[in-house]
């Protein structure tokens, strides 16, 4: 559409629900369209056209009967929206034509009538607009420009503007009519002297989404993003901007949302080009795409940036070129090359520039995770690789979905966060009488409440939500004090645990942030202490009623044996092995105190690999194991024969008998026993070693735990 026209044609519409300031908010069919031409040279204007629209529901609401005085039985005899829109476009064509004109363009009261009603309902009933309907001046605007100081456009309505202008009000006209009188003579009105006013703000309807990718670094207003939730699973971005048909998102302003296996999980952050489209969209909540109805809330800028954003490089050459279909290959070997991608795909489905249009997705290692994005010149050339989802490449399952840039990005992101440093570390064998487990430090534990400990985290919160979720309150957190909690597949568990100066900063901090709000969900702030943090860390629980014990399934563990995690100089080597430790970004090892003889342990040093995690704006995070992991699901000493770890546990007291200064020994717990073991089946199995006959006992009777006969990995010292 030229930047210019001829002339202006006024036009105006209404629904069979809500209209005036709620056009298109209740997703009501249009019923009513009114127009009149005004030629811009000339000063002239055309004849007054009025069409009723017959809906596919006939279901008016009482309002709209009010407002419009229109009946059911009118609708009837209507056509239908597309014959009506034919009408028009002839209508106008032939008396632009007349007046020896060549371009008009629609002037209207305000943009919801085109963005909000005819645009969604078009996109619905899948009508071709006419080009003319994706250009057009706002009068409120337009007025706004000639009179200042008539107050705020967005709030000025066609009374106000007649009465700023002290124009004669039109009446006793029908629905439609006098709107568009009034119209006209506002347009007239500036027009004249002393105005002379020059139709210059044409407002653009997008074509089609425009897909792109997003830096990290780049500037999002948050007046300017929402989130729809309850979308289909397999809707791509351009089933998300064809639902906000007629409103503008921003290149790449579409990123679809994975969950934690990483598929999307219905939701989506979509960005507009400004808050004015912004405030339309929310006004489509719970309007429908199919049968599902889509929420649409409010969201920030830092929320699509942490979805859509990215730093590649390598990712950003990739969504470089121009109208490309992406499409996403998950499940690939491992072993897979581009060529044997290639080889899949076959010659009927060309990859744009070959290898050069695969990105293989891996870990910071650049050890391969079995996704892949392709890209494809054209539709058909997608369709032909769609086809081809569920086949087998070597012995593997190829999954293959439509996709978007924003995923790309948010696939790279994903597993370029991924922790190098594992939860569990495997065990080496130490030169000590037993096998000790090798784990990084302790944080330094004890009694004082000088910790607070956060629950109900959003799963996306990083260090920086925390900080500012704290407040004034940061200023006492001690330094690398912050700790997110991670569960054993390290994703994040909801919880963190914060160290603050002092126990009276702790207890201010737990009173004044306790259920304040951090992004959508409320967070529960405790005071605690390092005891206590160890505590939850071996399952215990922890709430403003107190502490709860961890649920401990040995029954042979007196209550004094918790005592050993008062400190960490103070745990046996034997009880390191049972207990996992915080493992820290940054591991330290831990400077015992001088009146104590510290056991022997072995640490890891920090690896090459953990510095490059730490600088990922990670420096705080401490990996926990939530809950306790199962010692047969980690092979603890699965390196180790039975006859070595059984050899060394006997050369080592256990704590219990320590405690009741019971001779050298060692307890040995069994798991998995089968409910009719005896005690002559577990002498058997412990032939050829020594143990004492009444330490067997109490072991025979978990019968809760009994299952099937042991096996060497499964053993477990206390």
């Amino acid at each position: 559409m030229a930047s210019h026209s001829d002339t202006l044609v006024v036009f105006f519409g209404a629904t069979a629900g809500a209209n005036g300031g709620k056009l298109g908010s209740d997703e009501r069919e249009l019923i009513l369209l009114v127009w009149q031409i005004v030629d811009l040279h000339e000063k002239k204007v055309g004849k007054l056209q009025r069409r009723l629209v017959k809906p596919d529901s006939l279901d008016l609401t009482e309002q709209c009967k009010e407002e419009t005085g229109l009946t059911v039985d009118e609708l009837l005899k209507a056509e239908p929206l597309d014959t009506v829109l034919q009408q028009f476009q002839q209508s106008v064509s032939a008396e632009v034509k007349a007046l020896g004109r060549s371009s008009y363009t629609l002037c209207v009261d305000s943009p919801l009538i085109v963005r909000q009603v005819l645009h969604p309902e078009a996109s619905k009933k899948n009508l071709v607009l006419p080009e003319c309907f994706y250009s057009f001046v706002d009068l409120r605007k337009e007025f706004h420009k000639c009179c200042p100081n008539s107050g705020p456009a967005q709030e000025l309505t066609v009374p106000t503007m007649l009465d700023y202008a002290c124009i004669p009000p039109v009446t006793d006209e029908v629905a439609g009519v006098t709107e568009v009188k009034s119209m006209v003579l506002i347009t007239l009105h500036i027009l004249a002297d002393p105005y002379s006013h020059k139709f210059t703000g044409f407002e653009a309807v997008k074509y089609k989404f425009e897909s792109g990718a997003c830096s990290k670094t780049e500037a999002v207003d948050s007046e300017t993003v929402i989130r729809a939730r309850g979308l289909p699973w397999q809707s791509s971005d351009q089933d998300i901007a064809r639902f906000f048909k007629g409103l503008n998102i921003a290149k790449g302003g579409v990123a679809l949302c994975l969950n934690a296996q990483g598929r999307r999980n219905g939701e989506a952050l979509v960005r507009f080009i400004n808050a004015e489209h912004r405030d339309m969209a929310l006004e489509r909540h719970k309007h429908h795409m199919g049968s599902r109805y889509i929420e649409v809330y409010k969201a920030t800028g830092e929320e699509f940036l942490k979805i859509a954003g990215g730093t590649s490089n390598e990712v950003a050459q990739f969504l470089s070129k121009e109208n490309q279909v992406i499409i996403r290959m998950r499940g690939l070997p491992f072993t897979a090359t581009p060529q044997d991608v290639l080889g899949f795909l076959g010659p009927d489905t060309p990859v744009t520039d070959g290898t050069e249009g695969l990105l293989f997705v891996k870990y910071p290692d650049g050890r391969p995770t079995g996704d892949a994005f392709v890209l494809f010149a054209c539709e058909d050339y997608a369709q032909n690789a769609l086809k081809k989802h569920k086949q087998i490449l070597g012995k593997r399952y190829i999954e293959l979905f439509r996709s978007t840039a924003a995923e790309v990005q948010q696939v790279l992101n994903r597993y370029m966060s991924t922790p190098l440093i594992s939860t569990l570390p495997p065990t080496p064998m130490v030169s000590v009488p037993m096998p000790v487990l090798a784990t990084p430090p302790f944080l330094a534990t004890g009694s004082t409440r000088d910790c607070v400990r956060l629950r109900g985290l959003p799963y996306t919160a990083a260090i920086e939500d925390i900080l500012e979720f704290m407040g004034e309150h940061t200023v006492d957190i001690k330094p690398h004090g912050v700790h997110m909690v991670l569960n054993q597949q390290g994703r994040p568990s909801g919880d963190a645990f914060i160290q603050m100066k002092s126990a009276d900063r702790a207890f201010m901090v737990s009173q004044k942030c306790h259920k304040k709000m951090m992004k959508d969900r409320y967070v529960e702030v405790f005071q605690c202490s390092t005891e206590e943090m160890s505590y939850v860390l071996m399952g215990g629980t922890l709430n403003r009623s107190g502490l709860s014990p961890p649920p401990c399934k040995l029954p042979c563990l007196s209550p004094p044996t918790y005592a050993a995690f008062t400190s960490p100089t103070a745990i046996l080597p034997t009880e390191a092995a049972l207990y996992q430790p915080p493992l820290l970004a940054t591991p330290r090892t831990p400077q015992p105190a001088a009146h104590t003889a510290a056991p022997t342990l072995a640490y890891y040093p920090p690896q090459p690999h953990a510095q490059l995690y730490m600088n990922m704006n990670m420096n705080y995070t401490a990996y926990y194991p939530s809950p306790p992991v199962s010692p047969s699901t980690v092979s603890y000493f699965a390196a180790a024969p039975p006859g070595s770890v059984a050899a060394a546990v006997a050369a080592q007291p256990s704590p219990a008998m320590l405690q009741h200064g019971a001779q050298h020994g060692a307890l040995v717990r069994m798991q998995g026993l089968p409910y009719n073991a005896g005690v002559k089946d577990i002498l058997s199995f412990f032939q050829g070693y020594q143990y004492a006959p009444d330490e067997y006992s109490s072991v025979v009777q978990m019968g809760d735990q009994a299952r099937s006969l042991i096996q060497p990995k499964e053993w477990l010292c206390l």
